[in-house]
């Protein structure tokens, strides 16, 4: 029985693998690992800015230094709305809307190549207490941009992938 068993699921893996042949990964095509790290990010104006650079360098891996063969210029728009309200008409939950608008410009022609549109929308909770409030806030602001630098890293890699075929 327990042969049966074994070579039964020996066979159902065996021909899961196979169904997987000739697929690459989106980080494994070639040019986007190159690609991404040859980007420079320019930041906007604000703390959203600032958190959404920081997240953008991790996450593309460009060296400063380095040449780089695009630059990466964005703006960041964010609003908040109160979502949860107590009995007495204080809120006690936000929303907080991240709207980045992008574009990726050939470093040697100044040209653009590429530009999109990310929206990433987060809550976070707000106490009574004024600094615990700001942390929420704060909190809720790094989570949109770690978010939105994700997405961003998800449509310049598949952008990359689509011009450099395999």
């Amino acid at each position: 029985m327990k042969r049966t068993l074994a070579a039964a699921a020996l066979a159902l893996s065996t021909m899961a693998l196979s169904a997987c042949a000739g697929f690459t990964p989106l980080y494994g095509r070639p040019g986007v690992e190159g690609g991404l790290s040859s980007i420079e990010t320019v930041a906007s104006e604000g703390r959203g800015g600032y958190l959404l650079r920081e997240q953008l360098d991790d996450a593309l891996a460009h060296r400063p230094g380095s040449a780089a063969a695009y630059k990466l210029y964005f703006s960041v728009n964010e609003q908040r709305f109160a979502r949860g309200v107590r009995l007495d008409n204080v809120a006690n939950r936000y929303e907080l809307r991240m709207s980045v608008d992008w574009r990726l410009l050939d470093a040697k022609t100044g040209g653009e190549v590429h530009k999109g549109r990310t929206d990433v929308s987060v809550t976070y909770d707000s106490a009574d207490q004024p600094y615990a409030a700001i942390a929420a806030q704060q909190d809720g602001q790094e989570r949109a941009a770690a978010e939105a630098a994700r997405k961003i890293q998800l449509d310049l890699a598949t952008w990359l992938a689509g011009k450099n075929p395999a």
